[in-house]
């Protein structure tokens, strides 16, 4: 049984089907539009960057090819132990259980921060965000990515699967908090339509992922998302 960090959130899609969600990692953005706007902002070349909520550690090896040293955490430790599998031979990636609200590191540690749609939708996540504030470096920068729900097919989805959502209360949020947005159009390009259509059931609830596969066509998805960044 699976240990669960005090306080995380629980993600149904990577914690219930993590084998899924690792398809659904392939096929996002595999036109590198997103690094790409990370690294015009804060370059992590010789950096040490944190991947908060790193699920099985997908993205840990691609920061590891730069960073100085990387670090995942993840409250699930499951998907931490999978993670550690992944790097165990890249010698400056360590991966930790833990929460977003009490991360496992000391102050003015990190330079550079990426939260790729772990629960970070807005109002709610502020203890998280003052542990950012703490543990990263003069000069570092935090990058929040998350998804666009008011453009694009998938926001249209989205949207559809949470009709409480407000993205315009999500905007207000993080501009106050002091972030900068970049909206990205990014896409998701898939290998076949089993594997689209298992993604969906992960992401969306049965009859709606059944609607969206009826009504889209092809292996490709346009996908808008919200880059969202602060230098401390």
């Amino acid at each position: 049984m699976a240990e669960i960090a005090p306080g995380a959130v629980p993600s149904p899609n990577i914690w219930n089907s993590p084998q899924v969600y690792e398809v659904e990692n392939r096929a996002v953005d595999p036109d590198g539009l997103i690094e790409t706007a990370m690294r015009a902002v804060r370059p992590w070349q010789g950096a040490t960057v944190l991947d908060l909520g790193c699920g099985t550690g997908f993205h840990l090896p691609r920061f590891a090819a730069d960073a100085e040293r990387v670090i995942g955490v993840e409250p699930h430790s499951g998907l931490a132990a999978a993670a550690r599998r992944r790097v165990k031979d890249l010698s400056n990636v360590t991966v930790r259980v833990g929460a977003a609200q009490a991360l496992p590191l000391p102050d003015a540690s990190v330079d550079v921060v990426h939260v790729r749609w772990a629960y970070f939708f807005g109002p709610g996540c502020e203890p998280g965000l003052a542990e950012l504030d703490r543990v990263v470096r003069r000069g570092g920068a935090i990058f929040i990515i998350d998804n666009d729900a008011t453009r694009s097919t998938f926001g249209r989805w989205f949207q559809r699967s949470l009709p409480t959502y407000d993205p315009e209360a999500v905007e207000r949020f993080w501009t106050r908090q002091g972030f900068s947005r970049e909206p990205l159009t990014i896409r998701w390009s898939f290998q076949s339509r089993a594997d689209l259509a298992a993604v969906l059931r992960i992401e969306f609830p049965p009859d709606l992922a059944k609607a969206c596969l009826r009504e889209h066509k092809g292996l490709e998805v346009d996908y808008a998302v919200n880059l969202w960044w602060r230098c401390p």
